[in-house]
């Protein structure tokens, strides 16, 4: 079950099925994605208080995980299905879309706005990961195949991974073409109820297709987050419900 805390007074959201690992997300309160200042800022105060707010949001995550703010690593992501470890002094993880953390030094994030966020957790290894899965990560099974490499690599069985399918554009809104409905159903091999036609429009439910996809690789411990990104819009950011806003919530996973 999803629950809310804060960070000196700011909304954190976070879930009862990882207890042993610092897992959640942020709202609008925490913003720590530099892809913000690729807006349209013309105004040089306007861009030195942007800049300001994301490194302070930074300190402030930073100080909660009991970090320094450069051991928050991130990668920059392009709707890829390419995975990467993260690793302690490695800041450039160029084209990635999902992170695989085993080292308890650092933290890793990566930040969204009606993507679904998906962050994994083996509590028998102590290893996760947070992968990135927006209509094209899913139709490339990012979440599982991130869980798969987990598996491959690093020992974990997918009876021990817990998953986290945080805030997103919901199956109420997410109304999409022919061409990627066809590519999504693909995806899995049971398609029943992930899938709507209202008033001529075809919608589809991207948290519980990435929710079938990781049951069909036999991770079966997966929570997924009710709130819809556009329906609440108040709470998190939203790029269609925001006229294509650079502005990021962000998964946070840190090892305990």
């Amino acid at each position: 079950m999803f629950y809310f805390e804060k960070i000196d007074g700011k909304r954190i959201l976070k879930s009862d099925f990882v207890k042993n690992a610092q897992a959640f997300f942020t709202t609008r309160d925490i913003c720590i994605c530099d892809k913000i200042l690729e807006g349209n800022t013309p105004d040089e105060n306007l861009k030195s208080e942007i800049e300001n707010k994301i490194q302070n949001d930074k300190i402030l995550i930073a100080d909660y995980l009991k970090i320094t703010p450069e051991n928050l690593i991130s990668p920059t992501q392009t709707h890829s299905a390419n995975i990467e470890t993260a690793k302690v002094g490695k800041h450039n993880y160029p084209d990635c879309d999902a992170l695989i953390l085993t080292d308890k030094n650092i933290a890793i994030f990566l930040n969204f706005a009606d993507c679904t966020p998906v962050i994994l957790y083996d509590e028998k290894q102590n290893i996760g990961a947070i992968a990135h899965a927006g209509w094209r990560g899913t139709v490339q099974k990012i979440a599982p195949k991130t869980a798969e490499k987990m598996m491959m690599y690093f020992g974990s069985k997918p009876e021990n991974i817990a998953a986290l399918i945080g805030p997103a554009i919901g199956f109420c809104c997410y109304n999409v073409g022919e061409e990627v409905f066809e590519k999504l159903s693909a995806s899995v091999k049971n398609f029943d109820r992930l899938s709507e036609i209202r008033q001529g429009n075809i919608y589809v439910d991207l948290k519980n297709i990435n929710k079938q996809q990781l049951f069909e690789i036999g991770v079966k411990k997966i929570d997924i987050c009710p709130y819809c990104t556009v329906h609440n819009n108040n709470m998190f950011f939203s790029y269609r419900n925001e006229n294509a806003t650079t502005k990021r919530h962000s998964a946070i996973l840190k090892l305990v």
